[in-house]
C-alpha cells in the first residue's frame, strides 16, 4: 500500500512539473525571438573566417530587394535572382558576421528524409504530392554539387557523395523504419534503389558496435556549409559590384509600411534606413521577430553541435575518412547525426543529443540564446561515439594536431577528443514543412507598396515610352523561406531558388518541381498546430 501511495505521489509530482513546464513553454513561444545576440558560441565551421566576414561597402539608401539573413537561404535567393536578372539592386543584411546563423552551425549533412516520412506525406497530401516532396529534397544534392563545380568551389566546399547509415539501437525504432522503407520502396523503387537493410551482425560488418540492432543504408551527401555559402557570396559581390551589397553587424530592427510620402517599405537598421519594393525574410528561427503572427508557427529551438577527433582506428574500420555519414536512433524522439571532414584532423562533426536528455532538450525549445550550449546534451555528444561504433573500432584516443586551418584561424581548440562545442538556432515548423512564398498582409501586419511601384526595365533599354518597359519582378511585397525543422540542407537551397522565381514573376519556372504544400497561405497558417505535429510523432 505504501509503495502505491509513493508511486501516486511521484506521478502527481511529475504531472505538476510537466504542466508547469508546458505553461512556461507556452509563454515562451508567444514571445519575440528578438535579433541574434552579439556573442554566440564559436562554431568550428567558421574558422578560418571568410574574407568577406567584415564586408564594409557603403549600402545604398534604396534597393529593389532587401534580403534579411546571409545563410544558405539568402545566398540561394541572391544567386538565383542574379542568374536570371543582373539589373536588380539587392542589399543583404546580417545581424552578425556573414553566414553566422544556423547554416554555419549545423552538421554538414545533405541526407534528406525519404522513407522516414513518405507514408505520412502520402496519407496527408496524396501520393503525387508526397513523391514531389521527395524529389524536391533529393534535388538538393545534385544542385549543390552542380553549383560547386560550376563556380570552381568543389574542393573548397567539400561537397561529396557519402554512404549514409541510419543506425538503430532499439528494435522498436528499427522495426518501424523497416516498415517505412518497404512502403517507400514499393512506390518509388528507382529512387530507393541504393537503400538496403542490414540486421545486427551484418550491421557490425560496417564498423558499427556489435550491440547495434540494425541499420538502413543508401546514398547520402555532405558539405562544408559555411565555405559553400561564403564562397558563393564572394563571387556574387565580384560579379555585381554595383548591384549587390552586404551589410554585416547590421540587423533589421523594423519594417515600416508604405506611406503617402514614401511609397516603398522602409527597412530600419542601426546604420540607417533602406527603402525597397521587396523584403525577403531568410532568418529561419528568428523570422517571427518581424512577422509576429508566425510566433507559434515557426518556433526557434537551440541545437548543440561538436567537432571531435576520431579514434585512431575509426577511419579505416568505420567512417572511411569522410566517405560515410550517419544518423543514430536511440529513442522515439530525436536522433544524433555525424559527418566527417575529409581533411585536417578528419574531425567528426557530431550533433543531436535531444533523445538522450529530453528534459534538457525541452529547455531548448523556444530558446534563441546561442551564446551557450546545452550541457547535458553536449555531455552526451562528448561520450557517445565509441559506444555507437564499439571500442574495438574506435581505437585509442587521437593525439591532437595543429592543422593549417587551425593556424590560420588563430583559435585555441580543446586538446582532448572534443575540439569544440557550440549551439545554433533552428526553426521548427508547426506542421513540419518549410514556409515559402509571398507573405499575406495578414501575416506581415503591413500593407504592400502599390503595384504601380513594381520595378521595370528602363524605357531606353527597350525603346518604349517613359512609363517604362516590361516588369522585372512580381508586384512588391514581403516574402519568406524559413521553418526547415532541422533539415535545412535538404530544403533551404531549392526553397530559396523557388522564392527567386516567384519574386521574378516566373511561376511557370517552379511549377514542375516546387511542392505547393510549402507555399504560405492564410489557410495553412490557421491550420498549422505544433501540438498536433509533435503528437503525431509520439
Amino acid at each position: 500500500m505504501g509503495s502505491l501511495i509513493s508511486r501516486a505521489k511521484l506521478l502527481i509530482g511529475a504531472i505538476y512539473h510537466l504542466n508547469k513546464a508546458l505553461d512556461v513553454l507556452s509563454r515562451r513561444l508567444k514571445e519575440s525571438p528578438g535579433i541574434p545576440i552579439p556573442n554566440p558560441t564559436q562554431p568550428f565551421w567558421t574558422i578560418p573566417k571568410s574574407n568577406i566576414s567584415a564586408e564594409g561597402k557603403t549600402v545604398p539608401q534604396h534597393a529593389d530587394i532587401v534580403i534579411i539573413g546571409s545563410g544558405i537561404t539568402g545566398a540561394s535567393f541572391a544567386y538565383n535572382v542574379f542568374e536570371q536578372e543582373t539589373s536588380l539592386r539587392i542589399v543583404m543584411l546580417e545581424a552578425r558576421d556573414i553566414c553566422s546563423g544556423a547554416t554555419a552551425r549545423n552538421g554538414g549533412h545533405i541526407n534528406p528524409p525519404l522513407y522516414h516520412d513518405y507514408s505520412e506525406l502520402k496519407e496527408q497530401h496524396g501520393e503525387e504530392i508526397a513523391k514531389k516532396m521527395i524529389h524536391f529534397r533529393l534535388a538538393h544534392f545534385r544542385e549543390l554539387m552542380s553549383i560547386a563545380k560550376a563556380e570552381d568551389i568543389f574542393e573548397l566546399s567539400q561537397v561529396r557523395r557519402t554512404e549514409n547509415f541510419d543506425v538503430h539501437t532499439t528494435a522498436k525504432t528499427f522495426d518501424k523504419a523497416k516498415e517505412e522503407l518497404a512502403a517507400w520502396q514499393a512506390d518509388m523503387p528507382i529512387e530507393a534503389a541504393s537503400f538496403q537493410v542490414d540486421e545486427g551482425v551484418d550491421a557490425s560488418s560496417f564498423g558499427l558496435s556489435s550491440e547495434v540492432v540494425g541499420c538502413i543504408h543508401g546514398d547520402g551527401g555532405a558539405i562544408h556549409p559555411y565555405r559553400f555559402v561564403t564562397s558563393l557570396l564572394s563571387r556574387l559581390l565580384d560579379r555585381n559590384p554595383h548591384n549587390f551589397f552586404i551589410s554585416t553587424h547590421n540587423p533589421c530592427t523594423e519594417i515600416e509600411s508604405p506611406t503617402s510620402t514614401c511609397p516603398f517599405y522602409t527597412v530600419h537598421t542601426p546604420k540607417g534606413t533602406i527603402t525597397t519594393y521587396h523584403v525577403i525574410h531568410a532568418t529561419n528561427g528568428w523570422v517571427s521577430h518581424l512577422l509576429s503572427p508566425l510566433r507559434e508557427k515557426i518556433i526557434p529551438a537551440r541545437g548543440t553541435m561538436s567537432a571531435q577527433r576520431p579514434g585512431t582506428t575509426l577511419n579505416t574500420k568505420s567512417t572511411l575518412t569522410g566517405e560515410r555519414s550517419y544518423v543514430f536512433y536511440s529513442g522515439t524522439l530525436g536522433y544524433d547525426y555525424l559527418t566527417q571532414l575529409p581533411s585536417g584532423e578528419n574531425e567528426l562533426m557530431f550533433g543531436g543529443g535531444w533523445a538522450s536528455a529530453m528534459d534538457a532538450a525541452f529547455a531548448d525549445i523556444g530558446t534563441v540564446d546561442d551564446s551557450q550550449y546545452n550541457w547535458p546534451v553536449a555531455s552526451h555528444l562528448a561520450g557517445a561515439l565509441p559506444f555507437y561504433f564499439g571500442a574495438e573500432n574506435w581505437g585509442r584516443e587521437k593525439d591532437p594536431e595543429e592543422t593549417e586551418d587551425d593556424k590560420k584561424g588563430g583559435v585555441k581548440w580543446g586538446s582532448g577528443r572534443t575540439k569544440a562545442s557550440w549551439s545554433g538556432i533552428l526553426g521548427i515548423s508547426a506542421d513540419g514543412l518549410p514556409w515559402v512564398g509571398r507573405v499575406p498582409t495578414k501575416l506581415s501586419g503591413r500593407s504592400e507598396p502599390s503595384q504601380s511601384c513594381t520595378p521595370r526595365v528602363p524605357p531606353k533599354e527597350v525603346g518604349e515610352t517613359i512609363s517604362g518597359g516590361p516588369l522585372l519582378t512580381s508586384p512588391p511585397g514581403e516574402w519568406i523561406s524559413a521553418g526547415y525543422t532541422g533539415e535545412g540542407m535538404v530544403h533551404a537551397w531549392m526553397s530559396g531558388k523557388a522564392l527567386a522565381f516567384m519574386v521574378l514573376n516566373d511561376e511557370e519556372g517552379v511549377r514542375e518541381w516546387f511542392p505547393e504544400i510549402l507555399r504560405v497561405s492564410e489557410k495553412r497558417w490557421k491550420k498549422a498546430d505544433i501540438v498536433d505535429y509533435i503528437s503525431r510523432r509520439l
